[in-house]
């Protein structure tokens, strides 16, 4: 619990901003004219084997957990072009980049396992009852 408080508070506080490098490419997607002339796209790059923010620890979590979205040199990447906007589609990969820390820290609830009340034992056990005697009556009988 206190490793995803310190990292939602470096998150927050904007630790992680000067470690982050964009790219801008052309995108897909509405835009008019636009499209083929301004770069809205944009790609955020993110070294984590290399940044100075995060424990060795934290590094090892975040390569296992997010391995599909991290090069073989280590780099996380995401993307976002949902907007028209080089500047809107900048923030939405910051929120995304946020996010996806936060999710990455938190813990799983250990699930524990449980028994079954009195109470819902024997309902099932009549259920079978009632389900048995209905079969049984059904068909011929032979004497």
């Amino acid at each position: 619990m206190t490793m995803l408080l310190s990292i939602s508070k470096r998150i927050n506080s904007g630790v992680f901003l000067a470690e982050l490098t964009f790219q801008t490419s052309r995108s897909g997607g509405p835009g008019g004219q636009n499209v083929n002339k301004v770069e809205t796209k944009v790609l955020l790059n993110f070294d984590v084997a290399a940044s100075p923010n995060l424990s060795e620890e934290e590094k090892s979590i975040l390569l296992t957990k997010l391995k599909n979205k991290i090069t073989a040199e280590g780099i996380l990447q995401i993307t976002s072009q949902e907007k028209r906007s080089q500047l809107q589609n900048k923030d939405i990969v910051i929120k995304k980049f946020a996010e996806l820390l936060r999710k990455a820290f938190e813990k799983k609830k250990i699930r524990k396992a449980t028994k079954p009340g009195k109470g819902a034992i024997e309902k099932r056990l009549k259920s079978k009852k009632v389900n048995a005697e209905k079969k049984a009556n059904r068909g011929w009988k032979r004497e």
